[in-house]
């Protein structure tokens, strides 16, 4: 799922100016991530590929829940983002968005966002 457009309303809404915005998923099987946004072809492609490295049914996963899978996709992908803040708005490549990735859903989800001056 983009986000960037959440987080830009997030940055306008401090008036900050120049930081660092902090961005952390608190869920175990959940992840953030920045990659192109201009075509949703990409995001599209990283889950497949996620999905064929790393597959749902495995025999030799231990963890009994049946959502291993969904840890080590969201611990490749990491929990949190440290980005730049310059005039106001997010320091972003032309092509850049961010992604919330949800592996173990759909469930309710958080996402918090501290900008530090």
């Amino acid at each position: 799922m983009d986000i960037t457009a959440e987080v830009r309303k997030f940055i306008r809404s401090t008036g900050v100016e120049k930081g660092h915005l902090i961005i952390f998923v608190p869920h175990t099987t959940a992840g953030v991530t920045v990659n192109e946004g201009a075509d949703p072809a990409v995001s599209k492609d990283i889950l497949y590929t996620l999905r064929k490295l790393i597959p749902h049914i495995d025999q030799k996963y231990e963890h009994r829940e049946g959502n291993s899978d969904a840890h080590t996709k969201a611990s490749l992908m990491g929990s949190s983002l440290n980005l730049l803040v310059e005039n106001g708005d997010l320091l972003l490549g032309t092509w850049q968005a961010i992604f919330f990735a949800e592996f173990d859903g759909p469930r309710q989800r958080r996402v918090y966002l501290s900008l530090l001056e």
